[in-house]
């Protein structure tokens, strides 16, 4: 069993001081029961415990897991195992209630006076403030609205126009024009082709760098540096803290992408001297299937942030209808037109799941269930089926194991036909995302052993069919 899980990601580097980011003390925190080891080495033999005991520890981690309960508040068949998290969140079991509300009452019989009795006009603030202490903000720098993609734009070019703001101040000492743009070369997708427009518009040179190149990519021409907090493919967690750090001691400005990472683990925008950050809230944070995404402006910005697509919602007097632009103050600078109400509210009310519940917490319980999924595939699944992409080093893993697969199509495929539900990135991996509000061990348990014999099946038809991406979302 030794060759089972090969981690390809041995020995990657990660920045300065070769730790990520949102690990830290939380890291350690150990989900009762959980195993005392870190990380799943992929040397190691298959427990001794065997199906039945894999079995029993997953029902005695449960007993004891204190999040457990958080399950009863989400819309989940009995006997699904939802590791698609990471794409789409489940719906939290109140939030048809309070949207039938909203619909009926507050648009159905107030109807315009719902922007003000309603507080519908204050909303992507107000939503915003309850996201900050998920990614470690104080009130005032977060605002809701439009989607990730817009909010990158936002972001970069926001934070390429600060750098010429403080290079007019005199605070780059006469040093060299900042000329250039660092992104993630494993990027989203997306923020790849919006760091290139964003490239174009401030007349800068775009430098594709791996996340942990940056700290010695980045310099004086540099003006600013877009990174992803987690690697969507592999799960990779990468180094915020030290990132950011070097960036800032280069004088430029850090903008981080958080989608899947929000909701997920630790953050701490404002501890790690974060300058801007964006972040979907459909994943971690369960905002439903397209709701509105969230952009973080430090406060120390906020008075010389210049966005890129200023709008009617974000003038100082926004019904005053005049010709020329004034920007109100604040994070509100980020908003742009009239929002989205309904997804709005309904991501409003989703975010009543956190409530009395700690980040740190939820990351303890990331780490131990994808430790126990990965311990569980190496017992079940044939040997040398499947190589782990993710690192198996806490500090470097996010709250998603993504495996890779030769047949992966038919694989995820059979998956999902019995109730398995994680994702595919073509053309050979397999995605699992674990939410651990509602994620279980029982569900680890069962979708490795699922896992082992759809991969038996599938070897033993020779099967190389099947190209269906299952998810639409990053």
């Amino acid at each position: 069993m030794s060759e089972l899980l090969h981690d390809e990601t041995e020995g990657a580097g990660t920045g300065r001081g070769g730790t990520a980011a949102g690990a830290g003390a939380d890291a350690e925190t150990r989900v009762p029961g959980a195993a005392a080891t870190e990380g799943v080495p992929a040397t190691e033999g298959a427990p001794a415990a065997g199906d039945g005991g894999l079995a029993a520890r997953a029902a005695a981690l449960d007993a004891a897991d204190p999040l457990a309960k958080r399950r009863e508040l989400f819309a989940l068949d009995d006997g699904a195992v939802y590791l698609d998290g990471n794409s789409l969140g489940a719906l939290p079991r109140h939030v048809p209630a309070r949207m039938a509300h909203v619909i009926a009452h507050e648009w159905g019989e107030l109807r315009i006076r719902s922007w003000g009795e309603s507080g519908w006009w204050t909303a992507p603030e107000r939503i915003g403030d309850r996201i900050a202490p998920l990614v470690g903000a104080a009130p005032g720098q977060v605002v809701v609205g439009d989607s990730t993609s817009v909010n990158v734009l936002k972001a970069l070019v926001g934070a390429v126009r600060l750098a010429d703001a403080y290079a007019g101040e005199g605070r780059d000492g006469g040093g060299p024009v900042r000329d250039e743009i660092l992104v993630d070369a494993t990027t989203f997708p997306t923020d790849g082709y919006i760091a290139e427009s964003a490239a174009r518009m401030t007349g800068r040179r775009l430098v594709p760098v791996a996340p942990g190149d940056v700290p010695d990519a980045v310099g004086p021409r540099t003006a600013a540096v877009l990174v992803n907090h987690v690697d969507y493919r592999t799960g990779r967690l990468h180094d915020l803290p030290g990132v950011t750090a070097a960036v800032r001691d280069a004088g430029a400005l850090a903008v981080w992408d958080l989608c899947h990472s929000a909701g997920a683990l630790p953050v701490d925008l404002d501890a790690n001297g974060v300058d801007l950050a964006v972040g979907c809230t459909y994943k971690y944070l369960n905002g439903g299937p397209g709701a509105p995404a969230f952009l973080y402006v430090a406060e120390r910005h906020q008075a010389r942030f210049d966005s890129p697509l200023p709008g009617w919602n974000s003038h100082a007097d926004p019904f005053a209808m005049t010709p020329g632009y004034a920007a109100v103050d604040g994070a509100r600078r980020g908003r742009v037109g009239t929002p989205d109400i309904l997804s709005m509210l309904a991501l409003e009310s989703a975010l009543d799941v956190w409530d009395g519940v700690a980040v740190g917490e939820v990351r303890a319980k990331s780490l131990a269930l994808t430790d126990f999924f990965l311990e569980c595939v190496r017992a079940y699944v044939p040997e040398g089926r499947l190589t782990c992409l993710t690192p198996a080093a806490h500090a470097e893993r996010g709250s998603q194991v993504a495996l890779s697969c030769p047949d992966a199509p038919a694989v995820m495929e059979r998956l999902i036909e019995r109730g398995v539900v994680g994702d595919l990135r073509r053309p050979d991996v397999l995605r699992f995302g674990f939410t651990p509000l509602y994620v279980g061990y029982a569900d680890a348990e069962r979708a490795a052993r699922v896992l082992a014999e759809v991969c038996a099946e599938v070897a033993a038809e020779g099967s190389t069919e099947g190209s269906t991406e299952v998810s639409a979302a990053r």
